[in-house]
């Protein structure tokens, strides 16, 4: 009995001190904290003699490490260097260009003629944001630049030179800029690589 009380005793001390310590820190952050603790007191006469406290190598040898997502790998589309999921693939390194259908070339290849040193076309995976019959540039003088397409901002699928480097558009011929314009859509995948 006289070890219960000597348990409570410190217990309400133990948990005065606490209390005193959380209210000091709940008053630097504003953070409101409990008025009353409720800590378990028992007795060590009143625990049941086959409860044991697990040991330090009970523990597992290591923590589970969560497996982070893998990124989906997408299958490559038979004889282009883009994947199944593009409408339209241009590689700069070989100034070509195709269309495609569920990974199926359905045109191309065709020439191309990319951006420039300092106005290179811009390498990634895009969507189709508008097409304009005859667009005319703003940033160029008004140039004439047929059968837009833009997949990036300021940048577009158009007829133009196939001996000039552009300024980031992609060129096309005449035919090949009129099979790409009636060919995509707003929102299709355009795919550049190097």
């Amino acid at each position: 009995m006289r070890v219960k009380k000597i348990l409570i005793g410190l217990s309400t001390v133990a948990a005065a001190a606490l209390m005193s310590a959380c209210s000091a820190a709940g008053a630097t952050t504003g953070t409101a904290l409990p008025s009353t603790l409720d800590i378990p007191v028992t007795s060590p006469a009143a625990q049941p003699a086959d409860r044991s406290a697990p040991a330090a190598s009970d523990a597992p040898a290591s923590v589970p490490v969560k497996e982070k997502p893998v990124a989906e790998k997408k299958e490559m589309a038979p004889g282009v260097p883009c994947t199944i999921t593009a409408k339209a693939c241009v590689d700069l390194s070989s100034h070509q260009a195709w269309l495609l259908d569920n990974g199926q070339i359905t045109y191309g290849p065709v020439k191309t003629m990319p951006g420039k040193a300092g106005s290179t076309t811009p390498l990634g995976t895009w969507k189709v944001l508008s097409k304009e019959k005859m667009h005319l540039s703003r940033e160029f003088d008004n140039a004439p630049m047929p059968n837009s397409v833009f997949f990036y901002p300021g940048v577009a699928f158009h007829e133009g030179s196939l001996s000039k480097y552009s300024n980031g558009c992609v060129h096309l011929s005449q035919t090949s800029s009129l099979k790409f314009f009636n060919t995509l859509e707003k929102g299709d995948e355009v795919q550049v690589v190097k």
